[in-house]
């Protein structure tokens, strides 16, 4: 039976991901698209969630925006996947050794800079942009991985199976590959989902400070940026992007529950 949450999560996510699909190929408005004598309009027929203080439309940024919204996570996230899991899959491997205690401490140095400090870092050397947004996102999602995926496969060491593979003779990166990272992938498809909304936030709020997607590209944390001093006379400008941000975390946080439910047979087992 597929649970409530999978929906929900399921329906906001695909939203967005059809929204920033859509902004692909159609806008409403073209998002560059000045219109100063009806700036700031609350939202009309014309204008399904009113204009910005050039004119732009919002509901065209919104769509734009969550382009670059789910861009930024998938790539942090995917960097957080591609050197963490193999890092975990290292440090239990060698667990109680030199190069596990090197990794994990590693581990606890990145952990002591969040993402802010690792951009603020990133940008005073290479300057503000998406890529570098990425960049320290994808590092700060690296330990996160490496932990979950060590303490994971220091479990499954201790397995009678995996005992049985190395008596056959396979070293321990094959088995690593063949049989603890396939029993984990359930755990690290549900973890990125979560990280993955994480880093809609991250990216959201890198943007907001003015170290995340740079003008002209349209970013939801920008948005709110550009709508804190105007609030009082026009909070349009500040609930849409607000409502979307919000939206899509929920949405991947109840995402993230449903496939933990899918996934793990204990869960299905207990909630039978």
């Amino acid at each position: 039976m597929i649970s409530r949450s999978f929906v929900w999560g399921a329906g906001l996510a695909a939203t967005f991901v059809f929204a920033a699909l859509l902004s692909l190929a159609w806008t409403p408005w073209p998002v560059d698209a000045l219109d100063i004598p009806n700036k700031l309009q609350p939202p009309s027929p014309v204008h399904w969630f009113g204009t910005d203080h050039f004119g732009r439309d919002i509901l065209s940024m919104i769509m734009v925006g969550a382009r670059t919204s789910i861009a930024v996570a998938i790539l942090a996230v995917g960097i957080g996947m591609g050197v963490g899991i193999p890092l975990g899959l290292t440090a239990a491997v060698r667990h109680g050794g030199w190069l596990d205690e090197i990794i994990m401490r590693g581990n606890d140095l990145i952990f002591a800079f969040p993402a802010l400090v690792i951009a603020i870092l990133i940008t005073a050397v290479f300057g503000a942009g998406a890529v570098n947004a990425i960049i320290a996102i994808g590092i700060f999602n690296i330990p996160v991985f490496a932990r979950l995926t060590r303490g994971a496969a220091l479990g499954l060491w201790q397995r009678d199976f995996i005992a049985m593979a190395r008596v056959c003779g396979k070293s321990a990166a094959r088995i690593s590959v063949e049989h603890i990272l396939p029993n984990i992938a359930s755990l690290m498809i549900v973890q990125g989902t979560i990280q993955f909304s994480l880093g809609i936030l991250a990216e959201a709020g890198l943007s907001y400070v003015g170290l995340g997607a740079q003008p002209p590209t349209p970013s939801w944390g920008r948005m709110l940026a550009d709508a804190q001093t105007m609030v009082a006379f026009a909070p349009h400008l500040a609930i849409f992007p607000g409502m979307a941000i919000v939206l899509s975390v929920l949405g991947l946080n109840l995402l993230g529950d449903g496939l933990r439910d899918r996934l793990d047979p204990r869960l299905r087992i207990m909630r039978a």
